[in-house]
Parts: structure tokens; C-alpha cells; sequence
């Protein structure tokens, strides 16, 4: 396979489409730290593009032209309310710059040479993937009642997706290893299908043919909930943070 080519990803300053805006931690929802603390409606405000999670890991959410769409347990593709909470969630102001084409290739290659084309592993960007995928897996977790469990206990509670020759838009973010606690260290994507027949949490993917376009962030803007006391009050030394990030979300995203 040729690599991938394409002219270098810079940042765009107009608009703010070089700041991505994150809630909340990874890190937070490791020893069960659940509850929503922002609302969809406030998460709009600092974007149109995004994606994350309900209270109690309530679906998998992804936000595509200022719109919110969540998986949750059985597969169906719902609107998200603006009242929705959230505990966790990055969204940007969409500014991608297309990158190049790509045929026949999973997803682990994938990511791997958009790293390289994008010379960008020490940078935060996100990734679009629109077009066919002969295979997909998601996921969603099944959501949780509170006293909330740990990530490790929910890690493994959730309903798993199958698609092939599906259309539709790969949405992930990339995050530098030394980030990994605030975010996943790797790719962390989401999956919706063009009819609305399978999304959720990308586990593997297999690209029949699409277009890969880019966007780089030169500023990150993470708002925590420090009015919510579980929070404020947690010691997060005696939580094992990194391991139990890396076995919630696979190997994939690595």
C-alpha cells in the first residue's frame, strides 16, 4: 500500500477551530465518577463536532453538524436531548482539511498512517472518515445506576455491534501519550452509520473506500466540574488510572 499523502495539517485560528473543548476527565470516570455535569445544550455552545458520553455512561454519543446523536444498549440511533447531562465529552468547531483517499484498509493501519502524514503524535487533532466500511464493530455500555461502579467494572457490560458494507462517518480525536488520564492516549472514535442502522464506540473497522480529512488543535480547553463534590472530594492517587483507561477502551486506540 502507498502511504498516505496529502499537503500538512495546520491549525485554523478563525472561529476557534483550533481549540478543542473537553469536559470532565477520562480520568474522573475510573473510580465511578458518573454523574452528568454539563448538559448537551452547554456543549453546543463550544461546538458542532464531538463526542462523549451520557450520565452513568448512558450511550455513546456523537455530535456531526451541530447535531447529537446517541447509541445506547440495543442499537437504536437516538436524537440527544439539549437537558441531556454528560460527565464526559470533547467537541470542536468542524474546520477539516482533506487528506487524501483510502481503499481496503483496517483500522489499525489506518490511524497508524494518519499519525505519520500528519507528523502530529505530541499534537491533539480529529479525524473524519467518510465512506464505505465493508466491516465495523462498536460498542455501547450499558448504562449505570448510581452508587456508580468502577470503569474496570463497567469495562466489560456492553452490548456489542456487527456491520458490513456500511456507509457512513468515522469520527475520532487523537491525544498524546503524555495526555493519557485527561484523555486516551491514541485514537478515541465513534461510529454513525449514513441510515442511522449501527453506531457507537469504534472497536475495529475495516475502510472499503472513503476520504480521510484532518483538523489540528494547537489549544486545549478542559472544563472540570468543581461544583460537583464526588469530584472535588475524590483522591485520585489511589486510583490506577492509566490501566484501567487503556482496558475500558481497547487496544485499538493505542
Amino acid at each position: 500500500m502507498s502511504e498516505l499523502k496529502g499537503k500538512a495539517i495546520e491549525p485554523i485560528h478563525e472561529h476557534r477551530a483550533n481549540v478543542l473543548y473537553q469536559h470532565g476527565t477520562l480520568a474522573l470516570l475510573v473510580p465511578g465518577l458518573l454523574e452528568g455535569t454539563t448538559t448537551m445544550g452547554e456543549l453546543l455552545t463550544h461546538g458542532d463536532t464531538g463526542i462523549g458520553t451520557g450520565e452513568g455512561l448512558d450511550g455513546e454519543i456523537i455530535v456531526l453538524d451541530g447535531k447529537a446523536w446517541k447509541v445506547g444498549r440495543t442499537g437504536v440511533v437516538e436524537a440527544v436531548p439539549d437537558d441531556l447531562t454528560l460527565p464526559f465529552a470533547n467537541i470542536h468547531r468542524a474546520a477539516f482539511q482533506y487528506q487524501c483517499e483510502r481503499s481496503d484498509i483496517g483500522l489499525e493501519e489506518l490511524n497508524r498512517r494518519i499519525v505519520e502524514a500528519n507528523g502530529r503524535a505530541n499534537t491533539f487533532f480529529s479525524v473524519i472518515v467518510r465512506g464505505t466500511f465493508s466491516f465495523i464493530k462498536t460498542r455501547a455500555v450499558i448504562k449505570q445506576q448510581a452508587p456508580y461502579p468502577t470503569l474496570e467494572e463497567v469495562a466489560d457490560r456492553q452490548a456489542i455491534f456487527l456491520g458490513h458494507d456500511v456507509r457512513g462517518v468515522m469520527l475520532g480525536y487523537f491525544s498524546p501519550v503524555m495526555f493519557h488520564g485527561a484523555a486516551v492516549a491514541g485514537f478515541h472514535e465513534h461510529f454513525l452509520a449514513d441510515d442511522h442502522s449501527i453506531g457507537g464506540h469504534v472497536l475495529d473497522a475495516v475502510l472499503e473506500r472513503g476520504e480521510i480529512l484532518s483538523q489540528v488543535f494547537d489549544t486545549l480547553v478542559t472544563h472540570l466540574p468543581v461544583d460537583n463534590p464526588d469530584y472535588r472530594n475524590h483522591d485520585f492517587s489511589q486510583d490506577n488510572i492509566g490501566e484501567a483507561i487503556t482496558h475500558a477502551e481497547g487496544d485499538t486506540h493505542r
